[in-house]
């Protein structure tokens, strides 16, 4: 059994009565990020809209159990970007956060056509700080009060964002597809927005490199392996990247009726094999290659997170 901080400030239970404080906090300004490299970082990372009774949050503190977390993802994009795809946030219960960054390393010159993610970045929180980032998103922005699915039907191949808190004794996911596009006003407008302050606050972490990180370190990643069954025009063909790997080394579904991808665990030097700047952060598209027997195959690229196991 996990260790658990002993008593609490917010139930996941809480009851659509709070809505209204949840909406009064949500209406005034921004949480603050810190200012200043240094380590740990000097300010706390989000401050609440009012300071929490002294009473903590409980939480899980194992260092792959995941606490909090905030994602983007679907929408209309290519298979290769659902392949590659990593949450935008994560934060786990010894106060680890991995995340991906905003801020674009100019001095990475990526090969023409080939796409990466963005940089993926990791630090980790004090308790305190923890504390305040659950405080800010169950009650401040109203994570604790939020039903569980939110729909829009006016805005069609968006993304849906999805949160996910586990955190005393229970656990919860909220999806809001569409969260922040143009929709009519309605009963639900007051806590949407709430949850988009939420989802502003996450999806900028480090507030452009305002507070101090470092680079994720995956220590495996999930190569993906897509059939381009009718062929490919236009594009460059590379070679086979690896001496050590082939195709048989990857797992494809035995369904002929599935999408024709196969799987295979890597290692840090066999990305570093492909020669490509920020490959290390996963790879979303653009990269084309062709196996020993004529087949010709779309490849991705994701690091594993802290809890995926190798």
């Amino acid at each position: 059994m996990p260790n658990r901080k002993r008593v609490s400030v917010v139930r996941l239970s809480a009851t659509l009565a709070a809505l209204a404080l949840v909406v009064s906090a949500c209406s005034g300004g921004s949480p603050s990020g810190s200012s200043g490299p240094s380590t740990p970082n000097p300010t706390p990372v989000v401050t609440p809209t009012s300071a929490p009774t002294g009473d903590v949050i409980a939480h899980p503190t194992g260092a792959t159990e995941i606490v909090l977390r905030y994602d983007v993802g679907g929408g209309f994009v290519p298979m290769e970007f659902f392949a590659a795809h990593v949450p935008q946030f994560t934060m786990y219960g010894d106060g680890t956060v991995v995340f991906v960054s905003q801020v674009v390393d100019t001095s990475m010159k990526q090969a023409q056509g080939v796409g990466t993610n963005q940089p993926l970045r990791t630090l980790k929180l004090p308790e305190s700080e923890v504390q305040a980032l659950l405080l800010f998103a169950l009650r401040d922005c109203g994570l604790a009060v939020a039903k569980t699915e939110y729909a829009n039907q006016m805005v069609a191949d968006a993304p849906t964002t999805t949160f996910t808190v586990n955190a005393e004794g229970d656990s919860k996911t909220v999806s809001a597809y569409a969260l922040g596009f143009t929709n009519e006003p309605g009963p639900d407008t007051a806590i949407l927005n709430a949850l988009g302050r939420l989802a502003e606050r996450l999806g900028n972490f480090d507030q452009n490199g305002a507070i101090t990180s470092e680079p994720y370190v995956a220590k495996a990643f999930r190569a993906t392996l897509t059939w381009q069954q009718g062929g490919v025009q236009g594009v460059q063909i590379s070679a086979w990247p690896w001496e050590d790997l082939t195709v048989a080394d990857f797992t494809f579904p035995a369904d002929p009726n599935q999408l024709p991808q196969g799987i295979h665990l890597i290692t840090a030097d066999q990305v570093a094999a492909l020669n490509i700047a920020g490959a290390e952060n996963g790879l979303n598209s653009g990269f084309w290659t062709q196996a020993g027997d004529g087949r010709t195959f779309s490849l991705s690229i994701r690091p594993l997170l802290p809890e995926e196991k190798e």
